[in-house]
C-alpha cells in the first residue's frame, strides 16, 4: 500500500475514512490488511491534528480500535480472536457501505426537494370496539360494575362508630374504682374486679391498675388462679 498523500477532506465518520481508504488502495473489502491499514488510518488522524482540524473523539477511538486489533495479530496465541474482531469490523463497514450507496440513491429522487411537507388533515376516529372476550370475563367484569355501583361513597358514619365511638378506659380511673371497692370491703377476689367489665379496653386497664397498685404496695395480692383475694393496705393512704 503506497504512503498516503493527498489533500485533507471531510468525512462523516471513521467507517467513512476507512471505506475513502479501501476504495483508493483497491483493497478487498473482505480481506483488509489490518496492519497497513492501521497505519494509513492513523497518518490521516495526525495530518487532520496538524491542520488543527476539529478531531472528533470517534475518530480517535476508531484509532485506538484499529492499533488494538493490531496489536492483537502480532500475537500468535491471540488470532482467534484477532480474526473476530476483523470480522467485527469488516461487517460494520459492509453495513455503512450498504446504506451509503441506499443514500446516494434516495439523493436523486429528491427533484431538488429537501423535505416535503402538506397541510394537517383531520380523521374522524374509530370508537367500533373490535377486542374479543371469554363469557366468563364480560360476567366478572359486569358484577363487579355492579358492586362498585353498591357502595356508597363517602362510606356513611355508622361505618365509622366501632372505631371513634369505643369506649377507652383509663387505667387511673380503675385505679380508683378498685380502691373505692376495696375501701367497703377491704379484701376482694380478684376475679371481681374482671367480672363486671363491659369491654376488653376495661379489662386491660383493670389488670393494669392491680399491677400498678401492687407496684407501688397499695394492695397485697395473696392466693392461685381463680381464688387469688386483694387485700387494701394502710387504708389507700398515698394514693
Amino acid at each position: 500500500m503506497e504512503k498516503i498523500n493527498y489533500k485533507i477532506e471531510v468525512f462523516e465518520g471513521p467507517l467513512d475514512l476507512l471505506l475513502h481508504l479501501i476504495s483508493k488502495h483497491k483493497i478487498d473489502i473482505n480481506d483488509i490488511p489490518i496492519l497497513e491499514l492501521v497505519e494509513q488510518y492513523t497518518d490521516y488522524v495526525k495530518m487532520m491534528q496538524e491542520e488543527n482540524m476539529d478531531v472528533a473523539s470517534e475518530f480517535l477511538e476508531m484509532a485506538a480500535r484499529l492499533v488494538y486489533i493490531k496489536s492483537v495479530s502480532l500475537l500468535p496465541v491471540q488470532e482467534e480472536e484477532a480474526q473476530q474482531l476483523k470480522m467485527e469490523l469488516t461487517g460494520e463497514l459492509l453495513e455503512y457501505q450498504q446504506c451509503k450507496a441506499i443514500a446516494e440513491e434516495l439523493s436523486t429522487h429528491t427533484d431538488g426537494f429537501d423535505f416535503f411537507s402538506r397541510q394537517p388533515q383531520t380523521f374522524d376516529p374509530d370508537k367500533t370496539y373490535r377486542r374479543s372476550h371469554e363469557p366468563f370475563e364480560i360476567l366478572r367484569a359486569y358484577l363487579s360494575a355492579i358492586g362498585k355501583g353498591k357502595r356508597k361513597l363517602p362510606p356513611p358514619v355508622e361505618a365509622f362508630s366501632g372505631i371513634v365511638a369505643r369506649k377507652i378506659v383509663s387505667v387511673s380511673s380503675r385505679i380508683n374504682k378498685i380502691v373505692t371497692d376495696l375501701l367497703k370491703s377491704k379484701k376482694k377476689r380478684i376475679t371481681d374486679f374482671f367480672s363486671s367489665a363491659e369491654s376488653r379496653s376495661e379489662l386491660v386497664a383493670t389488670f393494669l391498675a392491680l399491677l400498678e397498685l401492687a407496684k407501688s404496695k397499695k394492695v397485697y395480692i395473696s392466693g392461685e388462679c381463680d381464688e387469688a383475694q386483694v387485700e387494701l393496705l394502710n387504708e389507700g393512704e398515698n394514693l
